[in-house]
């Protein structure tokens, strides 16, 4: 993890955000004082597709009978 100031981030932003993209963690700090942290965004989520998972579990009958009745007390 490296630490810069925001002068040295404005003049390397660019070689900084690549960093960030291989996976680096890069600390920007007002004087010594870290105040953000340069980080990737994240990749957006992938469609789901109906059907995806089946056959990958199964449901068991307790699932579908009715909780018990302390169960059914947190949820009031």
């Amino acid at each position: 993890m490296e630490v810069t100031t925001i002068h040295q981030a404005k003049t390397n932003l660019s070689r900084l955000i690549e960093r960030a993209e291989r996976g680096e963690e890069i600390i920007i700090a007002r004087g010594k004082k870290p105040v953000v942290r340069l980080v990737p965004v994240s990749a957006p989520a992938k469609k789901r597709t109906p059907g995806m998972f089946k056959g990958e579990f199964t449901v068991g009958k307790a699932f579908f009978e009715p909780l018990p009745p302390e169960e059914l007390e947190g949820w009031g």
